[in-house]
């Protein structure tokens, strides 16, 4: 009799396995909402003890983005990063890495979730929020929270820890949207006087 009540409950673990959802799938079905083939764009603003605090807005295409904020303008074409400075009229050139990214990217996320983390997931109020713990020391991000809606899997919210330090970028106004390649790339011409400083 006991035998076939452990065999009961491990059939009951299966069957909420099978039918229930994962801290993968909640991020893969979230990657298919980010990854719309015209671009998505949102507002977001961020607290950080590494970034300091900014709002504006983004427009994300694939691994692409373009953000402006009252301080800043940020375009990414997938490999270059160009950040104009609108006190200094600066524009400094170079190739980021993966934490700055999601620093200024709250969407990069989707590019690192497949490898390096172990992911675990809870259910908060009408969300979905997937923790994701490094298991891989080279990885700039040692730890985040992803929020996202349990019906639209469109992210609220991430938080991410990089050494002691943690950031928390807020997301509101999602939609998709129809982005040309032009927008993730500096223009000069747009910018006649300001003064390019190449740190790559």
């Amino acid at each position: 009799m006991k035998k076939i009540c452990l065999f009961l409950i491990a059939c009951l673990f299966v069957g909420v396995n099978a039918f229930g959802i994962t801290a993968r799938q909640v991020l893969d079905k979230t990657s298919a909402v980010l990854s719309n083939k015209g671009g998505v764009s949102a507002h977001f603003s961020m607290s950080s003890g590494k970034y300091g605090s900014a709002s504006g807005t983004i427009a994300v295409k694939g691994r692409k983005f373009h953000a402006t904020t009252p301080m800043a303008t940020v375009w990414f074409d997938g490999r270059t990063q160009w950040t104009y400075m609108k006190r200094s009229n600066e524009v400094n050139v170079n190739n980021p890495s993966e934490g700055d990214l999601q620093a200024i990217n709250p969407y990069n996320f989707i590019n690192m979730y497949r490898k390096g983390y172990k992911l675990t997931l809870k259910t908060v109020g009408s969300n979905y929020q997937v923790h994701l713990q490094e298991t891989d020391k080279r990885r700039q991000v040692q730890e985040m929270y992803i929020t996202v809606g349990k019906s639209s899997f469109v992210p609220s919210q991430v938080r991410m820890r990089q050494g002691s330090k943690w950031s928390t970028i807020r997301i509101s106004g999602f939609k998709r949207s129809n982005l040309g390649d032009g927008m993730f790339r500096f223009n000069s011409k747009d910018f006649p006087s300001a003064e390019v400083i190449d740190l790559r």
